[in-house]
């Protein structure tokens, strides 16, 4: 039995059998397995747009030996007395809590929010009314923030092939379509991570887990650098171990945190609004044409040094996708993208964000709580303009020239717009740098200046970082773990979830 790898350029509508047929030309052979092991799709020439694949073909006809086994990563099972407390269900809390537990400590994962469903319900409700939960939202609930998302599942993190794999891995056996294994962009969109992160939930509870929804961590106790309870609305918890996976939009655990000795420091972040054009805008500018039979939509991905000190670039880019209110708290005013699996809506989002460090924003250095603040003060500003929810928008022609022309706008956000000149509500940083990236994105893409720009996105990632050692442990503390964006160390589903993975597998002796 002999193996070989292939690379082939196929059209993009290409079919399995098509695939079929070129492996058994290329090799002159007739019997064989094949596994597609990456995607991507080129669109450089207009005129020759095709998928580039590479796969592993196994067959006795090929000469040779069969190739090794893959490595992959190993979860060490022992009896183990410990009880650990996990709090937070994003990925980084998921695969944290999932690990120890298959490791064999003894572990309740807690959350603020309720099980996925019951979110979905209150999501929508604010949709429709503008009624805000402060447990169940964009940013909270289970599942976490990349639940109400397009699902991403690409990362720049280094270094995690084995963890990105046992993810992955998860992910198809909850239900995920088997091509994330292999895609060069993977996405599941929001309507299956509902039925995934549901899924992912039974498999923890099957392991012997426990979960808490609706229970909000308020307060820990801390004695000589150890944590001996979490104060929650549940009731007083203990454990042996304390791992949060809060995500960065928790400022009121930060807060805590900062009181109860849990050392922080400020770093660079990434604060603008969110771009929004019609899908075909997007799909004529990539690909020369408004479809391409068998690829969904269109995507970009832009960057430019701007005005040479705030790079900007494009984050979250969601094709077919909608604008949503992805406030955590009320009276504040965000927003974020969001698309299903099939991306097939009429609008393309992504947003539009400058990198910004706090003391940049303030004119001076600032301490962690007080960059908190400023960005917690940004956000009211948002709301305060709007009168609620509604996003203040305004085209991205007008931007650029300073000028509110534009007063009517298609958009899919849900809770209406409001026009307005944001150019004036952003950091005069960010609006310099911003302008600057978006006339060199218009030059790069054809149309791209029609398009328009929906209120605040502040959520890219945190403005300040948890001071810990590599394994996740918080400085000066025996017992506590911080993991996931809420660390500042991971950003997006797979480097949040390999963040909480690793914690636990080096808790575990991994």
């Amino acid at each position: 039995m002999g193996t070989t790898t292939l690379i082939f350029k196929m059209p993009p509508d290409y079919s399995g059998q098509m695939l079929q047929q070129a492996i058994a030309q290329k090799l002159g052979i007739r019997h064989f397995s094949w596994q597609l092991e990456a995607s991507s799709l080129d669109a450089r020439n207009k005129r020759n747009i095709h998928w580039r694949l590479q796969l592993k073909v196994v067959s006795d006809e090929i000469a040779g030996t069969e190739a090794a086994a893959e490595e992959s990563l190993v979860i060490p099972r022992s009896l183990r007395k410990a009880g650990i407390l996990v709090v937070g269900s994003g990925p980084a809390g998921f695969f944290c809590a999932y690990a120890l537990q298959k490791a064999g400590f003894s572990t309740t994962l807690i959350e603020r929010g309720s099980e996925v469903i019951k979110r979905k319900r209150s999501v929508n409700s604010f949709e429709r009314n503008g009624l805000f939960d402060p447990c169940n939202n964009y940013a909270f609930g289970e599942g976490g923030a990349g639940t109400f998302s397009d699902g991403k599942l690409t990362s720049r993190s280094k270094h995690i092939s084995l963890e990105r794999s046992f993810i992955l891995s998860k992910y198809i056996e909850a239900g995920a379509p088997p091509e994330i294994s292999h895609m060069a962009h993977p996405h599941l969109g929001t309507d299956k991570l509902v039925k995934i992160v549901g899924n992912l939930r039974q498999h923890y509870l099957e392991a012997g887990g426990k979960i808490l929804f609706d229970t909000l961590l308020k307060d820990i106790v801390v004695k000589k650098g150890r944590v001996v309870e979490a104060v929650t609305t549940a009731g007083h918890l203990t454990a042996d171990a304390f791992f949060l996976a809060p995500g960065h939009s928790a400022f009121e655990t930060y807060r805590m945190l900062m009181r109860r000795g849990v050392a922080f420091r400020t770093k660079g972040f990434a604060i603008g609004s969110r771009m929004e054009h019609p899908q075909e805008v997007i799909n004529l500018a990539q690909w020369g044409r408004p479809s391409l039979p068998g690829v969904k939509a269109a995507e970009y991905r832009l960057s430019s040094p701007a005005n040479g000190k705030n790079r900007v670039y494009s984050f979250c880019m969601c094709p077919g996708g909608t604008v949503v209110p992805a406030t955590a708290y009320a009276h504040t005013n965000i927003v974020n993208g969001m698309s299903y699996y099939n991306r097939g809506g009429r609008f393309a989002n992504a947003a539009c964000v400058a990198g910004i460090h706090p003391a940049e924003l303030a004119g001076r250095d600032v301490g962690p709580a007080e960059a908190l603040d400023l960005l917690e003060d940004l956000e009211r500003a948002f709301y305060e303009l709007a009168g609620g929810y509604a996003a203040p928008v305004c085209s991205i022609r007008d931007f650029t020239q300073a000028l509110l022309r534009k007063t009517t706008f298609e958009t899919s956000y849900p809770l209406g717009v409001v026009p307005a000149p944001l150019w004036e509500m952003l950091p005069p940083p960010v609006v310099s740098a911003m302008k600057a990236g978006l006339i060199e994105f218009a030059r790069k893409m054809k149309g791209f200046d029609t398009g328009n720009l929906l209120g605040l996105e502040s959520k890219t990632s945190s403005p300040v970082q948890v001071v810990r050692e590599p394994s996740g442990r918080c400085a000066g503390f025996d017992n506590l773990y911080i993991v996931g964006e809420g660390s500042g160390y991971a950003g997006g589903i797979v480097s949040s979830a390999a963040d909480g993975l690793r914690a636990a597998l080096s808790f575990a002796g991994a």
